[in-house]
């Protein structure tokens, strides 16, 4: 029988995946780009405090902050960045604490409340970026390479075309994530942020760090065949096929269970 994770261990998880997405040689998160967060229990979350670094988070880099009031911004027709920046103060746990939540605390509120997500990576790598930047780059990103690709990234990203950071964004995000749940009755492991970035949701910290890594690699290797005479995706059958093999999903099942 599985314990519920205390508080102080989901804080110390945030903080080891957060400075693994930080870490400066591997280009996720440049200076103060990038956020994470982790679920406490259905009335709570930690999420990256405003103007800090991933690759140096320690605890006090993180805000706990309340589903609720930050669930309800997304309601809400209109609100000014200044609303925006006192709704998110209202909002954090305790109103004593010094640091303010990140401007993109309400994307991770929504992300945290679908099933099996307890952690969400935000990043911007520059290889993933050279695609979501690039005309012909929703196409590409939407082939698939090699397997371990598959098994980490998913089937089907959502994309989501550019929008202003912060309550749009989070609204876009909200909108395609819950299109894609009604589509394929599953959560999607990633979403693709045009011009911004991307993330990486779910219910280990290992998973996110994982499923990030493996995107940097597949935009890595899918820039790489631009320049050897394009990329060979693989056909829907192989695609399909890695994707329902029963050692594949013993992997995942594996890779959930490490953290």
């Amino acid at each position: 029988m599985s314990r519920t994770p205390s508080k102080r261990s989901v804080l110390d998880g945030l903080v080891e995946m957060s400075r693994t997405l930080g870490a400066p040689e591997r280009d996720f998160a440049t200076l103060g780009e990038g956020n994470t967060a982790a679920k406490i229990d259905d009335r709570s979350f930690f999420v990256k405090a405003s103007g800090s670094r991933l690759g140096y988070s320690q605890r006090d880099s993180f805000v706990e902050v309340l589903f609720a009031p930050t669930l309800a911004m997304l309601k809400r027709r209109q609100m000014s960045d200044q609303q925006v920046k006192q709704a998110l103060i209202a909002a954090k746990a305790d109103a004593r604490a010094s640091a303010h939540p990140s401007v993109e605390t309400t994307l991770h509120a929504f992300l945290l409340t679908l099933p099996g997500v307890n952690f969400v990576g935000h990043t911007h790598p520059v290889s993933v970026n050279a695609f979501l930047c690039a005309r012909g780059g929703k196409k590409l990103l939407a082939g698939h390479l090699f397997p371990e690709e598959i098994v980490f990234c998913g089937l089907k990203p959502v994309w989501v075309e550019y929008q202003d950071p912060g309550l749009p964004l989070a609204r876009a995000i909200r909108k395609n994530v819950l299109a894609h749940i009604d589509r394929y009755g599953e959560v999607p492991k990633s979403v693709l942020l045009q011009n911004h970035g991307l993330i990486a949701m779910g219910p280990t910290v290992a998973e996110v760090e994982g499923t990030t890594i493996m995107w940097d690699k597949f935009a890595r290797v899918l820039l790489g065949t631009i320049g050897l005479g394009g990329p060979r995706f693989l056909t829907r059958k192989h695609v399909a096929r890695i994707a329902t093999r029963p050692d594949e999903t013993y992997r995942i099942r594996r890779l959930r269970a490490e953290r």
